[in-house]
Protein backbone atom coordinates (compact mmCIF):
# COMPACT_ATOMS: atom_id res chain seq x y z
CA UNK A 1 0.00 0.00 0.00
CA UNK A 2 2.72 2.34 0.75
CA UNK A 3 4.63 1.55 -2.34
CA UNK A 4 1.60 2.70 -4.54
CA UNK A 5 0.90 5.33 -2.35
CA UNK A 6 4.49 6.82 -3.08
CA UNK A 7 4.28 6.03 -6.78
CA UNK A 8 0.79 7.64 -7.56
CA UNK A 9 2.50 10.63 -5.53
CA UNK A 10 4.94 10.20 -8.54
CA UNK A 11 2.90 10.48 -11.37
CA UNK A 12 1.16 13.97 -9.84
CA UNK A 13 4.91 15.31 -10.47
CA UNK A 14 6.10 16.78 -13.58
CA UNK A 15 8.65 14.76 -15.32
CA UNK A 16 11.14 17.58 -15.86
CA UNK A 17 10.69 18.12 -11.85
CA UNK A 18 10.88 14.37 -10.79
CA UNK A 19 14.35 14.45 -12.99
CA UNK A 20 15.35 17.18 -10.19
CA UNK A 21 13.46 15.23 -6.85
CA UNK A 22 14.59 11.80 -7.45
CA UNK A 23 17.49 11.55 -5.25
CA UNK A 24 14.81 12.80 -3.17
CA UNK A 25 12.42 9.88 -3.83
CA UNK A 26 14.64 7.10 -4.13
CA UNK A 27 16.02 7.89 -0.26
CA UNK A 28 12.42 8.11 0.91
CA UNK A 29 11.51 5.08 -0.21
CA UNK A 30 14.46 3.11 1.13
CA UNK A 31 13.66 5.12 4.58
CA UNK A 32 10.07 4.07 4.78
CA UNK A 33 10.61 0.62 3.52
CA UNK A 34 12.92 0.06 6.51
CA UNK A 35 10.58 1.64 8.90
CA UNK A 36 7.61 -0.77 7.05
CA UNK A 37 9.27 -3.33 7.90
CA UNK A 38 10.53 -2.87 11.01
CA UNK A 39 14.38 -2.84 10.27
CA UNK A 40 15.00 -6.44 9.43
CA UNK A 41 18.42 -6.17 8.76
CA UNK A 42 18.99 -5.52 12.59
CA UNK A 43 17.73 -9.29 13.09
CA UNK A 44 20.63 -11.18 10.91
CA UNK A 45 24.70 -11.00 9.90
CA UNK A 46 24.54 -8.99 6.79
CA UNK A 47 27.18 -9.62 4.43
CA UNK A 48 26.98 -6.99 1.45
CA UNK A 49 29.49 -7.97 -1.84
CA UNK A 50 30.34 -5.39 -4.08
CA UNK A 51 33.01 -4.69 -7.23
CA UNK A 52 32.73 -4.52 -10.54
CA UNK A 53 33.81 -8.15 -11.67
CA UNK A 54 33.07 -11.36 -9.85
CA UNK A 55 30.00 -10.33 -7.44
CA UNK A 56 28.00 -12.89 -8.25
CA UNK A 57 30.13 -15.63 -7.66
CA UNK A 58 32.01 -14.22 -4.50
CA UNK A 59 28.25 -14.23 -3.05
CA UNK A 60 27.71 -17.95 -3.83
CA UNK A 61 31.01 -18.91 -2.99
CA UNK A 62 30.08 -17.38 0.87
CA UNK A 63 26.81 -18.95 0.56
CA UNK A 64 27.68 -22.30 -0.41
CA UNK A 65 30.55 -21.69 2.83
CA UNK A 66 28.04 -20.57 5.30
CA UNK A 67 25.90 -23.34 4.61
CA UNK A 68 28.76 -26.13 4.99
CA UNK A 69 29.36 -24.54 8.41
CA UNK A 70 25.21 -25.08 9.65
CA UNK A 71 23.98 -21.53 8.90
CA UNK A 72 20.50 -21.09 7.46
CA UNK A 73 21.04 -18.17 4.71
CA UNK A 74 19.16 -15.75 2.48
CA UNK A 75 20.64 -14.36 -0.76
CA UNK A 76 19.98 -11.66 -3.04
CA UNK A 77 22.14 -11.31 -6.71
CA UNK A 78 22.11 -11.31 -10.30
CA UNK A 79 21.95 -15.46 -10.26
CA UNK A 80 18.75 -15.15 -8.24
CA UNK A 81 16.94 -14.79 -4.99
CA UNK A 82 17.26 -17.46 -1.98
CA UNK A 83 15.37 -17.29 1.32
CA UNK A 84 16.15 -21.13 3.32
CA UNK A 85 15.30 -23.33 1.23
CA UNK A 86 13.37 -21.76 -1.29
CA UNK A 87 15.16 -20.26 -4.59
CA UNK A 88 13.99 -18.94 -7.44
CA UNK A 89 15.46 -16.98 -10.03
CA UNK A 90 16.26 -13.14 -10.98
CA UNK A 91 14.42 -12.47 -13.32
CA UNK A 92 14.27 -8.77 -13.12
CA UNK A 93 17.13 -8.12 -15.56
CA UNK A 94 19.17 -6.08 -12.67
CA UNK A 95 21.27 -7.41 -9.66
CA UNK A 96 18.95 -5.50 -7.12
CA UNK A 97 15.45 -4.36 -7.46
CA UNK A 98 14.26 -1.14 -6.04
CA UNK A 99 11.20 -0.08 -4.12
CA UNK A 100 11.09 -1.89 -1.15
CA UNK A 101 12.86 -5.02 -2.68
CA UNK A 102 16.05 -5.43 0.18
CA UNK A 103 14.02 -4.47 3.48
CA UNK A 104 11.19 -6.86 2.21
CA UNK A 105 13.57 -9.62 0.88
CA UNK A 106 15.16 -9.50 4.97
CA UNK A 107 12.40 -9.32 6.63
CA UNK A 108 11.54 -12.98 4.74
CA UNK A 109 14.88 -14.01 5.63
CA UNK A 110 14.28 -13.78 9.02
CA UNK A 111 11.09 -14.87 9.06
CA UNK A 112 12.15 -18.10 7.55
CA UNK A 113 14.65 -18.36 10.16
CA UNK A 114 17.75 -16.93 8.50
CA UNK A 115 21.60 -16.65 10.62
CA UNK A 116 22.90 -14.89 7.62
CA UNK A 117 21.81 -13.03 4.34
CA UNK A 118 23.96 -11.97 1.63
CA UNK A 119 23.38 -9.15 -0.90
CA UNK A 120 25.45 -8.22 -4.15
CA UNK A 121 25.39 -4.29 -4.14
CA UNK A 122 26.02 -2.99 -7.27
CA UNK A 123 26.48 0.91 -8.03
CA UNK A 124 23.79 1.71 -9.68
CA UNK A 125 21.76 0.38 -6.30
CA UNK A 126 23.71 2.69 -4.44
CA UNK A 127 23.21 6.28 -6.56
CA UNK A 128 19.54 5.39 -5.54
CA UNK A 129 19.88 4.67 -1.95
CA UNK A 130 18.79 0.81 -2.02
CA UNK A 131 21.98 0.33 0.45
CA UNK A 132 20.56 2.67 3.03
CA UNK A 133 19.16 1.45 6.38
CA UNK A 134 20.56 -1.39 6.28
CA UNK A 135 23.02 -2.10 9.08
CA UNK A 136 25.75 -4.45 7.12
CA UNK A 137 28.34 -7.04 9.08
CA UNK A 138 30.84 -7.08 6.48
CA UNK A 139 31.50 -5.50 2.95
CA UNK A 140 33.48 -7.88 0.34
CA UNK A 141 35.07 -5.35 -2.57
CA UNK A 142 36.03 -7.53 -5.37
CA UNK A 143 37.76 -5.04 -7.88
CA UNK A 144 37.08 -2.08 -9.61
CA UNK A 145 37.66 -1.18 -13.51
CA UNK A 146 35.10 1.52 -15.74
CA UNK A 147 31.71 0.77 -15.83
CA UNK A 148 28.51 2.37 -16.06
CA UNK A 149 30.25 5.43 -17.27
CA UNK A 150 27.88 7.48 -18.90
CA UNK A 151 25.07 6.79 -16.47
CA UNK A 152 27.42 8.15 -13.31
CA UNK A 153 29.07 10.33 -15.76
CA UNK A 154 32.58 9.65 -14.81
CA UNK A 155 34.80 6.84 -13.44
CA UNK A 156 35.36 9.39 -9.80
CA UNK A 157 31.91 9.18 -9.74
CA UNK A 158 31.34 5.48 -10.00
CA UNK A 159 34.04 4.71 -7.58
CA UNK A 160 32.44 7.18 -4.85
CA UNK A 161 28.65 5.56 -5.49
CA UNK A 162 30.91 2.07 -4.46
CA UNK A 163 32.26 3.91 -1.56
CA UNK A 164 29.14 4.78 -0.50
CA UNK A 165 28.19 0.83 0.38
CA UNK A 166 31.70 1.25 2.20
CA UNK A 167 30.25 4.16 4.33
CA UNK A 168 27.35 2.48 4.73
CA UNK A 169 29.13 -0.33 6.84
CA UNK A 170 30.95 1.97 8.68
CA UNK A 171 27.40 3.59 10.26
CA UNK A 172 26.03 0.27 10.54
CA UNK A 173 24.82 0.25 14.20
CA UNK A 174 26.51 -4.11 13.98
CA UNK A 175 29.32 -4.49 16.14
CA UNK A 176 32.30 -6.38 15.31
CA UNK A 177 32.18 -5.87 11.50
CA UNK A 178 34.80 -6.60 8.86
CA UNK A 179 35.65 -5.27 5.60
CA UNK A 180 37.79 -7.46 3.67
CA UNK A 181 39.33 -6.09 0.33
CA UNK A 182 41.29 -7.06 -2.76
CA UNK A 183 44.92 -5.64 -1.89
CA UNK A 184 45.79 -6.46 -5.67
CA UNK A 185 43.49 -3.52 -6.99
CA UNK A 186 44.43 -0.47 -7.30
CA UNK A 187 41.16 1.02 -5.31
CA UNK A 188 41.58 -1.43 -2.80
CA UNK A 189 43.17 1.68 -0.13
CA UNK A 190 40.19 3.84 -0.77
CA UNK A 191 37.75 1.52 0.51
CA UNK A 192 40.08 0.95 3.59
CA UNK A 193 40.07 5.07 3.72
CA UNK A 194 36.19 4.78 3.61
CA UNK A 195 35.82 3.18 7.41
CA UNK A 196 39.13 5.01 9.08
CA UNK A 197 37.66 6.47 12.03
CA UNK A 198 35.40 2.91 12.61
CA UNK A 199 36.84 1.42 15.04
CA UNK A 200 34.67 -1.70 14.80
CA UNK A 201 35.33 -2.62 11.68
CA UNK A 202 38.16 -4.96 11.26
CA UNK A 203 40.36 -4.70 8.26
CA UNK A 204 41.37 -7.94 6.16
CA UNK A 205 42.91 -7.49 2.58
CA UNK A 206 43.98 -10.46 0.69
CA UNK A 207 46.05 -11.20 -2.20
CA UNK A 208 47.15 -13.75 -5.19
CA UNK A 209 50.20 -14.55 -3.00
CA UNK A 210 47.91 -15.49 0.04
CA UNK A 211 46.92 -18.26 -2.25
CA UNK A 212 50.46 -19.46 -3.30
CA UNK A 213 51.27 -21.92 -4.43
CA UNK A 214 48.02 -21.48 -6.79
CA UNK A 215 47.83 -23.00 -10.22
CA UNK A 216 44.59 -22.13 -12.65
CA UNK A 217 43.37 -23.32 -16.40
CA UNK A 218 40.66 -23.44 -18.39
CA UNK A 219 38.97 -26.72 -16.34
CA UNK A 220 39.70 -26.10 -12.66
CA UNK A 221 41.54 -24.03 -9.57
CA UNK A 222 43.63 -24.60 -7.00
CA UNK A 223 44.80 -22.65 -4.20
CA UNK A 224 46.63 -22.93 -0.52
CA UNK A 225 44.79 -21.16 2.83
CA UNK A 226 47.05 -22.11 5.93
CA UNK A 227 48.70 -25.05 4.65
CA UNK A 228 45.70 -26.58 2.98
CA UNK A 229 45.66 -27.58 -0.51
CA UNK A 230 42.10 -26.72 -2.12
CA UNK A 231 40.83 -27.88 -5.55
CA UNK A 232 37.97 -26.45 -7.11
CA UNK A 233 35.93 -26.42 -10.48
CA UNK A 234 35.91 -23.42 -11.41
CA UNK A 235 38.01 -21.91 -14.13
CA UNK A 236 40.57 -19.41 -14.48
CA UNK A 237 43.11 -16.98 -12.29
CA UNK A 238 40.23 -14.25 -12.09
CA UNK A 239 38.23 -17.07 -9.69
CA UNK A 240 41.60 -17.38 -7.65
CA UNK A 241 40.25 -14.19 -6.68
CA UNK A 242 36.64 -15.03 -6.36
CA UNK A 243 37.60 -17.86 -3.89
CA UNK A 244 39.99 -15.83 -1.96
CA UNK A 245 37.56 -13.00 -0.85
CA UNK A 246 34.67 -15.64 0.23
CA UNK A 247 37.40 -17.60 2.31
CA UNK A 248 38.90 -14.29 3.55
CA UNK A 249 35.02 -13.40 4.88
CA UNK A 250 34.47 -17.11 6.43
CA UNK A 251 37.85 -17.18 7.94
CA UNK A 252 36.94 -14.01 9.57
CA UNK A 253 33.73 -15.44 11.18
CA UNK A 254 36.23 -18.57 12.06
CA UNK A 255 34.72 -20.88 9.85
CA UNK A 256 36.86 -23.91 9.94
CA UNK A 257 39.75 -24.51 6.59
CA UNK A 258 37.97 -27.76 6.95
CA UNK A 259 34.65 -26.90 6.20
CA UNK A 260 35.50 -24.39 3.97
CA UNK A 261 37.52 -27.05 2.00
CA UNK A 262 34.62 -29.39 1.77
CA UNK A 263 32.28 -26.63 0.78
CA UNK A 264 34.96 -25.83 -2.23
CA UNK A 265 35.64 -28.76 -3.27
CA UNK A 266 32.50 -29.70 -3.51
CA UNK A 267 30.92 -26.96 -5.37
CA UNK A 268 30.17 -27.37 -8.81
CA UNK A 269 30.07 -24.24 -10.96
CA UNK A 270 28.03 -20.66 -11.26
CA UNK A 271 25.10 -20.55 -13.80
CA UNK A 272 26.36 -18.43 -16.79
CA UNK A 273 29.83 -17.73 -15.43
CA UNK A 274 31.92 -20.12 -17.81
CA UNK A 275 29.26 -22.56 -17.70
CA UNK A 276 29.70 -25.82 -19.95
CA UNK A 277 27.10 -26.72 -22.74
CA UNK A 278 27.75 -30.17 -23.49
CA UNK A 279 29.20 -31.66 -26.59
CA UNK A 280 31.96 -34.77 -27.03
CA UNK A 281 33.95 -32.98 -30.10
CA UNK A 282 34.10 -29.33 -28.69
CA UNK A 283 33.65 -27.16 -25.93
CA UNK A 284 30.86 -24.84 -25.54
CA UNK A 285 30.69 -22.29 -22.74
CA UNK A 286 27.99 -19.48 -21.87
CA UNK A 287 29.75 -16.60 -19.63
CA UNK A 288 28.31 -13.12 -18.50
CA UNK A 289 31.28 -11.01 -19.53
CA UNK A 290 30.48 -7.92 -20.73
CA UNK A 291 33.34 -5.81 -19.58
CA UNK A 292 36.69 -5.37 -21.26
CA UNK A 293 38.55 -6.69 -18.08
CA UNK A 294 36.20 -9.50 -17.69
CA UNK A 295 36.14 -10.32 -21.28
CA UNK A 296 40.04 -10.54 -21.58
CA UNK A 297 39.74 -13.10 -18.13
CA UNK A 298 37.69 -15.26 -19.63
CA UNK A 299 39.74 -15.55 -23.18
CA UNK A 300 42.77 -15.58 -21.30
CA UNK A 301 41.64 -18.73 -19.50
CA UNK A 302 41.55 -20.37 -22.77
CA UNK A 303 44.22 -19.11 -24.58
CA UNK A 304 45.68 -22.11 -25.11
CA UNK A 305 42.23 -23.37 -27.01
CA UNK A 306 41.25 -22.11 -30.63
CA UNK A 307 38.06 -19.80 -29.88
CA UNK A 308 35.08 -19.22 -31.87
CA UNK A 309 33.61 -16.59 -30.30
CA UNK A 310 30.24 -14.89 -29.95
CA UNK A 311 30.24 -11.16 -29.19
CA UNK A 312 27.01 -9.31 -28.06
CA UNK A 313 26.80 -5.59 -28.92
CA UNK A 314 26.87 -4.66 -25.44
CA UNK A 315 23.73 -3.14 -24.67
CA UNK A 316 21.95 -0.19 -25.44
CA UNK A 317 22.27 2.96 -24.17
CA UNK A 318 24.86 2.54 -21.94
CA UNK A 319 29.23 2.62 -22.32
CA UNK A 320 29.39 3.41 -25.79
CA UNK A 321 33.28 4.26 -25.04
CA UNK A 322 33.79 0.08 -24.80
CA UNK A 323 32.31 -1.31 -27.65
CA UNK A 324 35.24 -0.91 -29.81
CA UNK A 325 37.53 -1.71 -27.46
CA UNK A 326 35.38 -5.42 -26.63
CA UNK A 327 36.00 -5.76 -30.66
CA UNK A 328 39.48 -4.65 -29.69
CA UNK A 329 40.11 -7.60 -27.14
CA UNK A 330 37.83 -10.53 -29.47
CA UNK A 331 40.59 -9.64 -31.99
CA UNK A 332 43.68 -10.65 -30.31
CA UNK A 333 42.26 -13.46 -28.91
CA UNK A 334 39.86 -15.17 -31.06
CA UNK A 335 40.26 -16.95 -33.93
CA UNK A 336 36.68 -16.40 -35.56
CA UNK A 337 34.28 -13.66 -34.53
CA UNK A 338 30.50 -13.76 -34.54
CA UNK A 339 29.13 -10.02 -33.88
CA UNK A 340 25.52 -10.48 -32.95
CA UNK A 341 22.22 -8.82 -30.62
CA UNK A 342 22.37 -8.42 -27.12
CA UNK A 343 20.19 -6.16 -25.04
CA UNK A 344 19.71 -2.89 -27.59
CA UNK A 345 17.05 -1.63 -25.97
CA UNK A 346 15.96 1.97 -28.36
CA UNK A 347 19.84 1.74 -30.05
CA UNK A 348 20.53 0.23 -33.68
CA UNK A 349 21.18 -2.55 -33.35
CA UNK A 350 23.23 -2.62 -36.16
CA UNK A 351 24.89 0.94 -35.22
CA UNK A 352 25.99 -0.86 -32.05
CA UNK A 353 27.80 -3.87 -33.61
CA UNK A 354 29.44 -2.13 -36.28
CA UNK A 355 30.58 0.30 -33.57
CA UNK A 356 31.67 -2.99 -31.86
CA UNK A 357 33.55 -4.11 -35.06
CA UNK A 358 35.38 -0.99 -35.56
CA UNK A 359 37.57 -2.33 -33.22
CA UNK A 360 38.41 -5.28 -35.06
CA UNK A 361 40.87 -4.37 -37.30
CA UNK A 362 42.19 -7.82 -38.83
CA UNK A 363 38.37 -7.96 -40.28
CA UNK A 364 38.20 -11.59 -38.60
CA UNK A 365 34.40 -11.14 -38.09
CA UNK A 366 30.86 -11.16 -39.93
CA UNK A 367 27.73 -10.11 -38.15
CA UNK A 368 24.90 -11.60 -37.36
CA UNK A 369 22.46 -10.17 -36.08
CA UNK A 370 19.47 -12.77 -34.55
CA UNK A 371 21.53 -14.10 -31.67
CA UNK A 372 20.40 -17.96 -31.66
CA UNK A 373 21.32 -17.76 -35.74
CA UNK A 374 24.63 -16.72 -34.15
CA UNK A 375 25.24 -19.10 -31.64
CA UNK A 376 24.07 -22.17 -34.69
CA UNK A 377 26.39 -20.65 -37.20
CA UNK A 378 29.61 -21.15 -34.19
CA UNK A 379 28.70 -24.52 -33.44
CA UNK A 380 28.45 -25.39 -36.88
CA UNK A 381 31.86 -23.85 -37.31
CA UNK A 382 33.55 -25.35 -34.73
CA UNK A 383 36.24 -28.86 -35.18
CA UNK A 384 37.36 -30.89 -32.76
CA UNK A 385 38.74 -29.61 -29.21
CA UNK A 386 37.76 -25.81 -30.45
CA UNK A 387 35.96 -23.81 -27.80
CA UNK A 388 32.81 -21.93 -28.51
CA UNK A 389 32.78 -18.95 -25.72
CA UNK A 390 28.86 -16.89 -25.79
CA UNK A 391 29.62 -14.25 -24.24
CA UNK A 392 27.73 -10.89 -22.78
CA UNK A 393 24.15 -12.24 -21.39
CA UNK A 394 25.22 -15.02 -19.08
CA UNK A 395 21.90 -16.12 -17.35
CA UNK A 396 19.97 -13.03 -18.43
CA UNK A 397 16.57 -14.26 -18.59
CA UNK A 398 15.34 -11.44 -22.10
CA UNK A 399 16.46 -9.66 -24.63
CA UNK A 400 15.89 -6.07 -24.33
CA UNK A 401 14.19 -4.06 -27.38
CA UNK A 402 12.62 -0.83 -27.87
CA UNK A 403 10.24 0.31 -25.60
CA UNK A 404 11.28 -2.15 -22.78
CA UNK A 405 10.37 -4.85 -24.70
CA UNK A 406 11.36 -8.28 -23.36
CA UNK A 407 12.29 -11.24 -25.41
CA UNK A 408 12.65 -14.69 -23.06
CA UNK A 409 16.25 -15.60 -23.69
CA UNK A 410 18.84 -18.07 -22.35
CA UNK A 411 22.26 -18.55 -24.32
CA UNK A 412 22.85 -21.52 -22.81
CA UNK A 413 19.47 -23.52 -23.83
CA UNK A 414 19.55 -22.14 -27.53
CA UNK A 415 23.06 -23.60 -27.22
CA UNK A 416 21.92 -26.78 -26.37
CA UNK A 417 19.28 -26.54 -28.56
CA UNK A 418 21.41 -25.89 -31.51
CA UNK A 419 23.87 -28.48 -30.41
CA UNK A 420 21.10 -31.12 -30.45
CA UNK A 421 20.30 -30.39 -33.97
CA UNK A 422 23.89 -30.23 -34.70
CA UNK A 423 23.85 -33.77 -33.46
CA UNK A 424 21.07 -35.18 -35.47
CA UNK A 425 22.11 -33.97 -38.60
CA UNK A 426 25.38 -35.39 -38.50
CA UNK A 427 23.64 -38.79 -37.24
CA UNK A 428 20.98 -38.87 -40.10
Amino acid sequence: MLEKILDFGRTLIPASLFQTLQPVYHYLLAMFGAVFYLFPSRELTVIAVTGTKGKTSTVELINAILEADGKITALAGTLRIKVAGDSQPNLFKMTIKGRFFLQRFLRRAVRAGCTHAIIELTSEGAKQFRHKFIDLDALVFTNLAPEHIESHGSYQKYLEAKLEIAKQLAKSKKLNKFIVVNGDDQEHEKFLQAVDGESQVEKIIYKLTDAEPHYADDKSTELTIENSRIKTRLPGRFNLYNLLGAISLARAYQVPVATIKTALESFAGIRGRMEPVGWQEFDVLVDYAHTPDSLKAVYETLNQRRKICVLGGTGGGRDHWKRPLMGQIADDYCYRIILTDEDPYDEDPEKIVQEVASGIKSGNYEIVLDRREAIRKAVQMAKKDDVVIITGKGTDPYIMGPKNTKTPWSDASVAHEELEKLKNARTA
